[in-house]
């Protein structure tokens, strides 16, 4: 039975969950927290690989797995057996949506391909993340997280003009491309509402990751057009070459920004806030700094005239907050309504209360491990809170599924003997 509440928007939505990693679980995982009966499919040997990648104890499911998995159930089975055969073919012919990441023509060589399974149920939705696009040239090359990054514009932009290029802390190529497919899996759910048919969507990490660049892909076309970028800080005393240069923390969107420091910079790494000089707010940001007389000097009037001067600004910025601590500075700096945020590590943000309040941030009971920290729905709604439930163990809900399906105890227990399912 599904692990979801059957108020839920998805609840009554059955999900066959082939993926691994963490661009497929990142969207199936969203699809279980919103109703989805998601049930994930393992190889009986291991399972995800994710189960025992990084892991913090060796004897547990580590938090790799646990952090995309939660309130899914479990099916470990062989697939490669005509008796796995047998029990996928009836979980698809019930199924709504199927999704996965598996390598290219993995699927097809297990029998359950696209042209396969649309033939069992052709209200089927087929959901599947590729490294890159079918019309890509490098349609067979092995794609992770960094590699996608690469691929996709963001490390070439990303850094300073004296380093090279440098890929981003976020998942830009994995999460983000599993929420690029889920938008394209209840784009075709409601399709399905008015059509009666199912489809195939797809979406690659290469094409995700570029959606997320799609500034910087307009200033390349600028660039060609004029030879230099004003916002960047190579303007207007550096050189331009033929494509877009990376600009270390400079904002990219006509408001100059940087990461300045704050007090105690010398011993905590992150002891800075990000600062921009918003051209409407001049005023009140000069004042905000202790320099009013700025506001009417012609030298630093506009912004054009305090171009080739940035950096004495943020320099004269890293003197008034000498004295200030990250959350002071912003909490004055807000007050003058200038756009600035704190530089919050990865444990400001784990005991934020703010997170945890909103369930940005949750702690989760996991069979064997207690509590967890992990990330919350990032989208709230009016009418209903996410709840989020531990990551299933590997084959915990296999009898369950065959039952379901119609196998009664002595099938199962055979199933189980011959190693078909864990």
């Amino acid at each position: 039975m599904s692990l979801s509440d059957p108020e839920l928007p998805l609840a009554g939505i059955k999900v066959i969950d082939f993926t691994g990693v963490q661009a497929g679980p990142a969207c199936t995982q969203m699809l279980a927290w919103f109703g989805a009966d998601v049930l994930k499919v393992e190889r009986t040997a291991g399972g995800d690989v994710t189960r025992n990648q990084l892991r913090d104890d060796p004897d547990l499911d580590a938090l790799y797995f646990t952090m995309l998995n939660s309130n899914k159930r479990s099916l470990a089975i062989n697939t490669k057996t005509p008796e796995g055969h047998q029990v996928m073919e009836k979980l698809i012919r019930e199924a709504d949506i199927l999704v996965e990441n598996m390598a290219p023509g993995a699927m097809d060589r297990m029998g359950l391909g696209w042209d396969t399974v649309r033939a069992w149920n052709p209200r089927l939705i087929y959901g599947t993340v590729k490294g890159f696009n079918d019309d890509s040239r490098y349609t067979d090359l092995k794609t992770y997280e960094n590699v996608a990054q690469c691929a996709g514009g963001n490390a070439s932009t990303t850094g300073f003009w004296d380093g090279p290029p440098t890929v981003a802390g976020g998942a830009l190529g994995d999460s983000n491309t599993g929420y690029h497919l889920l938008i394209g899996l209840l784009t075709a759910i409601i399709d399905r509402g008015k059509t009666g048919r199912g489809q195939k969507v797809s979406v690659s990490m290469q094409d995700a990751v570029l959606n997320l660049c799609r500034v910087k892909l307009r200033d390349q076309q600028r660039l060609e057009k004029t030879g230099y970028l004003e916002e960047y800080p190579q303007w207007p005393n550096g050189e331009f070459g033929e494509a877009v240069p990376r600009g270390g923390n400079a904002g990219g969107g006509g408001q100059p920004g940087w990461v300045v420091k704050c007090k105690g910079w010398e011993t905590d790494p992150n002891a800075y806030i990000y600062f921009t000089v918003q051209e409407q707010n001049w005023k009140r940001t000069a004042e905000a700094i202790g320099r009013p007389e700025w506001v009417d000097d012609p030298g630093y009037g506009t912004a054009r005239a305090r171009a080739d001067k940035i950096f004495e600004i943020f320099g004269e910025i890293e003197k008034w907050l000498a004295d200030k601590t990250k959350w002071e500075a912003v909490d004055i700096l807000r007050k003058w309504e200038v756009p600035c945020a704190p530089v919050m590590s990865m444990k400001d943000l784990a005991y934020d209360p703010d997170l945890r309040t909103s369930g940005t941030v949750v702690e989760v009971e996991q069979k064997g491990r207690g509590t967890y920290l992990t990330v919350g729905s990032p989208i709230k709604f009016s009418t209903f809170k996410p709840d989020i439930k531990g990551a299933p163990l590997l084959g915990e809900h296999s009898e369950e599924v065959l039952a379901e399906l119609g196998y009664d105890g002595p099938a199962i227990a055979a199933l189980r003997e011959a190693k078909v399912i864990l």
